[in-house]
């Protein structure tokens, strides 16, 4: 009897050891973010995406030593287009602009084979994800690249874009703003012309920066479920770029998607400091333009940067007041439908959480506020490339194939 015992005793050891084993062994979450502007510094003379940097010298936030570092697979990396003078001239300018950048994530990939590598789906982003590398899904914030064609979404797309963002923080030719006067309405004709074609050709509609009836018509609109990649909770901080929870309710109900960025002023009301904002615009300008300038030209200007926000303080922005939005969207919509969009590189980052390295934080945070590892799992990129995957199934059935199996 006490041999059975201890046979029996042994074998349960055996059993919560291979557990254990189990456990440890389980596949990591693949942790993707849905807007990276980090294609900004792709231009930069002498930068390397394969070095790692320091905010404080260069004002990056991503880098593949860091990404390894915080355990970030990728996302979506984003072709940002300030919007400029809506003239011929102008539209030139964007669509110029628009493919120049194209071609520089592209080329990111090309020269760096080994670490980076292009996903035109979801199936895709596992695979390279699985194989230890980074992976490059693209998107567009701002549509004005396509203001003087339309019709040169379908380049974009054979090219990779699988994600398009109608507008930035002013209206341009398809949409209004969330931080500009109403002068569509919400979408103009143009602007409805290109929903249309973006869910023909398996592309997911952003509504980040978008104003309320902008939102309001491309979800009418759309016949495949549309993402916030870099937004949070107006309930929380009444930023006109942040969505109501009525919105954020719509939004999940057709299948969607809102990703919780890092942007300061959107994570909290602050007071106005019209001192401060006068000294930093016209340096962050500047920035804008980094590709003209040296690296010892970018290092003096964020160490003016960084003169000026001490000049001028402001109430500091936490990684706790970022986790409050995190949390509140969560108990709106479900874990099913929230992401992970700090807009890297675009301005996000906040105390306790200023660059990629730092994203496991996240993770704790969640379980420690109840969520479990499954919960996490969907925040972190899974139901990212459940969207992809069902924007792409909505084209397949209208006889517009991605070139991925679902």
């Amino acid at each position: 009897m006490q041999r059975l015992r201890h046979g029996l005793t042994l074998t349960l050891l055996l059993a919560a050891s291979a557990q254990a084993d189990d456990r440890s062994t389980a596949p990591r979450p693949i942790l993707l973010d849905s807007h990276l502007d980090t294609p900004m510094h792709l231009a930069r003379p002498g930068w390397d995406i394969t070095a790692r940097h320091r905010y404080a010298d260069d004002l990056s936030q991503v880098d593949l030593p860091r990404m390894r570092e915080g355990g970030l697979d990728g996302g979506f990396w984003a072709i940002f287009t300030p919007q400029g003078p809506r003239t011929d001239e102008g539209r030139t300018l964007a669509s110029e602009h628009g493919l120049a950048v194209l071609t520089r994530i592209r080329d990111m990939v090309a020269s760096h084979p080994n670490d980076f590598e292009l996903a035109l789906c979801a199936n895709d982003a596992r695979r390279i994800a699985a194989a230890g590398k980074r992976v490059v899904l693209i998107s567009m914030e701002n549509a004005e690249p396509l203001a003087a064609d339309p019709g040169r979404l379908l380049t974009y797309q054979r090219l990779g874009l699988r994600m398009l963002g109608l507008v930035h923080a002013a209206n341009n030719s398809f949409a209004d703003s969330a931080t500009a006067l109403p002068e569509w309405h919400g979408l103009s004709a143009a602007g409805r012309a290109l929903v249309g074609e973006a869910n023909r050709l398996g592309i997911v509609l952003d509504v980040s920066h978008a104003s309320d009836a902008t939102f309001d018509q491309v979800l009418a609109l759309s016949r495949a479920p549309v993402i916030a990649s870099h937004s949070g909770s107006r309930v929380v901080a009444a930023s006109p770029r942040n969505l109501d929870d009525a919105r954020l309710r719509r939004l999940a109900a057709q299948g969607g998607l809102v990703a919780i960025n890092s942007f300061a002023s959107d994570l909290i009301t602050r007071r106005p400091n019209p001192m401060r904002d006068k000294a930093l615009g016209p340096l962050y300008r500047q920035f804008r333009n980094a590709a003209a300038l040296s690296p010892a030209q970018v290092a003096e200007l964020a160490g003016r940067i960084r003169a000026a926000q001490a000049l001028y303080p402001q109430q500091p922005v936490t990684f706790e007041d970022f986790i409050n939005h995190v949390l509140h969207v969560l108990a709106v919509v479900g874990p099913q439908h929230v992401g992970i969009g700090a807009d890297w590189d675009g301005g996000g980052g906040v105390e306790g959480m200023d660059d990629v390295s730092q994203l496991p934080r996240i993770r704790q945070r969640l379980l420690a506020a109840g969520y479990s590892e499954t919960d996490v799992a969907d925040i972190y990129g899974g139901n990212l490339l459940r969207l992809v995957e069902a924007v792409q199934r909505s084209a397949a059935a209208q006889d517009r194939p991605s070139g991925c199996a679902h």
